[in-house]
């Protein structure tokens, strides 16, 4: 991989909206959304045996995270695996978070319906009218302008993330934005180390952080892999989201 010499800009949030009218925007479970198809992909997986985080301490929290990375296996699932003409790191860090019990967005309100739930209507998400799909350039904004009303925190220092993500049981984001418009950006979940899955340190510092993606590669683990893919020069900009 390539390495420009500057790296992106880490962007702070501007402007952030908190405004607890926007509820979150899911469409229905669909029986063809499921792990062995790629079928529905914008729709919550239908899978019953897939495990929500459990929020009873943080240990269990951590151990459900685990068991939910197994359970989604994303190096090997149908749902994940990239084709000619797209790769899925969005929906695999949607169907991540959706089973966490955060809220990240796979669709999400057109003007149109923001407009309308802020008059106080109500607005049910209906694919291609209500709702559109929103890919991973578009999430690096929307967590900076949305992502407060659902409760992320903006971060900069990825050795603090790691940290609270493994002590607390959380969930840490990376974002990054195409600098060409209408190519795909990147999006990573931060996940909590195991016995055998470590971030990759130096000095005892983070400097690359357990990740689990999907991608044109996708991976249940990695951290020095792929290295600060963050930083590469096609990216124009990313950002660091906790949420606990």
């Amino acid at each position: 991989m390539k390495q420009e010499n500057t790296a992106t800009q880490s962007i702070a949030a501007e402007d952030p909206i908190t405004d607890h009218r926007i509820k979150p925007a899911h469409l229905l479970v669909s029986p063809e959304s499921r792990l062995d198809t790629a079928l529905d992909k914008a729709h919550p997986l239908s899978d019953s045996d897939i495990p929500y985080r459990d929020m009873t301490n943080p240990e269990t929290k951590r151990e459900s995270l685990r068991y939910l990375i197994d359970k989604l296996d994303v190096k090997h699932s149908l749902r994940y695996q990239r084709t000619p003409e797209d790769t899925y790191c969005n929906v695999y860090s949607y169907d991540y978070c959706y089973f966490a019990g955060v809220y990240l967005p796979t669709v999400w309100w057109t003007p149109e319906s923001i407009e309308k739930i802020l008059n106080g209507e109500e607005v049910i998400p209906v694919f291609e009218e209500t709702v559109d799909r929103i890919y991973s350039s578009a999430i690096h904004d929307w967590l900076s302008k949305w992502g407060p009303s659902f409760g992320w925190k903006q971060m900069t220092n990825l050795d603090e993330i790691q940290q609270k993500v493994n002590e607390n049981g959380g969930v840490g984001i990376i974002c990054a934005k195409r600098k060409i418009v209408g190519l795909s950006g990147h999006i990573v979940p931060i996940v909590p180390e195991t016995a055998f899955k470590k971030a990759y340190r130096e000095n005892g510092v983070v400097k690359y952080p357990l990740q689990s993606q999907a991608g044109k590669l996708n991976y249940n683990y990695f951290a020095k892999a792929r290295k600060d893919w963050w930083n590469h020069e096609r990216y124009s900009s990313h950002v660091f989201f906790y949420h606990d």
